[in-house]
């Protein structure tokens, strides 16, 4: 199991598998839409993930 995918299951509560697509994702595409909320909630999980030492950006649905 990467790191990655490690760090989306603790983190944020994904299931391995979804974990492993949403690494995939980034891996492949550089990207990844790995939590979606409140803007609160997100300035949380942006904060947690780079704590983590992944690079994480906050950006609206468009």
């Amino acid at each position: 199991m990467s790191y990655v995918t490690l760090v989306f299951q603790r983190l944020l509560g994904h299931p391995r598998p979804r974990a492993e697509s949403l690494m995939l994702d980034v891996h492949h595409k550089g990207r990844a839409t790995v939590s979606s909320g409140t803007r609160e909630q997100m300035e949380a999980d942006v904060t947690k993930l780079q704590g983590a030492g992944l690079w994480a950006t906050l950006a609206q649905d468009r």
